[in-house]
């Protein structure tokens, strides 16, 4: 036997040998795969042939990075525990790879994400952070486009199954150039919350429509939610009483902290109707007031061309207070939001504008006074009341859309085994279960499976919502905000020392609009690579008020009629593809 055959058995066994180990090691995972398929991911939208057929990808592509440790962080809510408490380990114990899920506070997320994208340590290998950082993202270079991505360093470890088009939120983390930057991985809606027993009983219906002239009903514009509030603070039974206990139309929350900020930025202004028209967010002025000439934001002040110390805003503003004080309970100023989001399951509150479906699975807990014996709410989520000077076309509300985000400074392997994981907690096969567990939706299949159809009595209309054409009017904030974690702070701040009185409605929207000018004027100065602000020149507020769109003069009356809308109406409307 010459040296040259030897060598060439030589190679062929050795071959063969690390093939051997390799289907070896390749059925430990697969085996662990089946385990999780019977145990956990049940049910979902494939066949367990099919999820077999998902997952034995994963142990392959995954084949180069087991025994890493790969760290990923998110915030703290249902859907994110399940991931780091369940499919974290599932992960592990089917790639070989060692995940870490970090839970912290979302502010804290945020903190983590600017430390990592200004020192260029990597602290994390991929961060859940919600798509209102869009804007920030596309504009500075340091967050990985997922469609360049896909394309490049991350072919290899995409999954042929990730079906891109069967995620509802897609649009929104989606920049001005067309490019995908996050992959949503939990989503949930800021709707109106009421109690259904209340509204349906004859009696009160009676004495609603003795006092007012019109039905009680879902509102459709905030007079009638400020009817509702009024009535089931001051009026209902002659005394603000239900059953014997005092009751309060309107629940919030005031206290200065960080989450006040979001009460704003969520969407409330363009809910009132400041901001333009356009799906998912005004234009050329967005729901925070910002105008933007092609992609660049050229102001706030009303004097820009913006919007965010407009008539509008300032009327958000005011009704805000005035519900706050007038109709919620006493203790409410002084929450936040964390504090006030459990208050309406304690049975005393009749409505809530502005109610987050995150909340669902906290609000249908057995024993609850706001759940029936079996199981179905006593309440019901709709599509939110609009303000005086919304006008058809402009979004309705927010929806919050948590998105796995890759940074350009984490290593390229690292971001390949995170990516794995992303993709993993997004999958087919795990994403009808996790959306069951958090009620938070991702996947236009889920929403559409028997299984959820079969949820949905218990859910209080968050399917309906979500299966629904109303649903695209509710999303999160765009691409007009260049740096959210900058301007975002200056919100909760302002907001507050109006609550307390220290300043007007007007001049507390007036310091916010100088001081987000102020900052997109730094940004200008620094420059932007892509789409950085270039503010317009101060004109006298009425040169805008005379222009098309926002920013729109004050109207008459900012208290039209009351109108309503039957529930079940509502329903129906949306199995027949109407929004109402």
């Amino acid at each position: 036997m010459t040296r040259q055959v030897r060598t060439r058995l030589l190679v062929a066994a050795a071959l063969a040998l690390s093939m051997n180990v390799q289907a070896q090691d390749d059925a430990q995972y697969l085996e662990a795969a089946e385990r999780w398929i019977d145990s956990e991911f049940q049910p979902s939208t494939l066949s367990k042939e099919q999820q077999l057929e998902e997952l034995r990808w994963f142990i392959e592509a995954a084949r180069p990075f087991r025994g890493e440790t790969i760290n990923v962080v998110s915030e703290t809510i249902t859907t994110h525990e399940y991931e780091s408490q369940v499919l974290a380990k599932a992960f592990t114990e089917i790639t070989g790879i060692n995940l870490v899920h970090d839970l912290i506070q979302e502010g804290d997320v945020i903190e983590k994400l600017q430390t990592q994208t200004q020192s260029g340590q990597n602290i994390y290998d991929a961060y859940v952070n919600d798509s209102d950082l869009i804007g920030t993202h596309f504009r500075y270079g340091f967050v990985t486009p997922l469609t360049d991505w896909m394309a490049g360093d991350g072919e290899a470890v995409t999954s042929p199954t990730l079906d891109l088009e069967d995620f509802i939120g897609l649009s929104f983390t989606t920049g001005p150039d067309g490019k995908v930057y996050q992959l949503p991985d939990q989503q949930f809606a800021n709707l109106y919350w009421f109690r259904y027993d209340w509204f349906s009983d004859p009696e009160i219906q009676a004495q609603f429509r003795e006092i007012y002239g019109y039905d009680l009903g879902v509102p459709v514009n905030w007079s009638a939610y400020e009817d509702i509030a009024n009535f089931f603070t001051n009026e209902v039974s002659g005394d603000g009483t239900v059953d014997g206990q005092k009751v309060y139309g309107h629940m919030d929350y005031g206290k200065k902290d960080p989450s006040l900020g979001w009460r704003f930025t969520d969407a409330w202004l363009s809910m009132a109707g400041a901001g333009d028209t356009g799906i998912p967010n005004g234009l050329p002025v967005d729901e925070w007031g910002i105008r933007v000439e092609e992609c660049r934001p050229v102001g706030s002040s009303v004097t820009r061309g913006g919007d965010t110390n407009g008539p509008a805003a300032v009327y958000a503003l005011t009704k805000y207070i005035d519900w706050l004080k007038a109709y919620a309970p006493p203790e409410a100023a002084g929450m936040n939001f964390s504090e006030s989001g459990p208050v309406p399951a304690q049975g005393n509150v009749a409505q809530q504008i502005f109610w987050y479906t995150a909340f669902t699975a906290d609000m249908t807990a057995e024993g609850l006074p706001v759940v029936n014996e079996d199981g179905t709410p006593k309440w019901r989520m709709a599509p939110s009341p609009h303000g005086a000077y919304w006008e058809e076309g402009m979004k309705l509300g927010y929806q919050d859309t948590g998105s796995w985000t890759l940074l350009e400074s984490t290593p390229v392997e690292r971001r390949q085994a995170a990516w794995l994981y992303a993709q993993f907690t997004t999958a087919k096969t795990v994403s009808l279960k996790k959306t069951l567990v958090g009620l938070t939706p991702i996947r236009d299949s889920d929403l559409k499976s028997p299984e959820m159809q079969e949820a949905a009595p218990q859910l209080g209309g968050l399917v309906e919502f979500y299966n629904s054409p109303a649903r695209v009017s509710w999303t999160p904030t765009g691409t007009n905000v260049p740096d959210y974690p900058k301007l975002a702070q200056l919100w909760w701040q302002n907001v507050a020392q109006a609550v307390t009185g220290e300043v007007s409605p007007q001049q507390a929207m007036d310091q916010l609009a100088e001081q987000q000018d102020d900052i997109l004027g730094r940004l200008e100065r620094i420059g932007m690579s892509t789409c950085g602000p270039v503010l317009n020149e101060e004109q006298d507020a009425q040169y805008w008020f005379d222009q098309p769109g926002a920013p729109k003069p004050p109207l008459e009356n900012e208290k039209p009629q009351g109108e309503t809308v039957p529930y079940d109406e509502l329903l129906q409307a949306w199995k027949e593809g109407r929004v109402r």
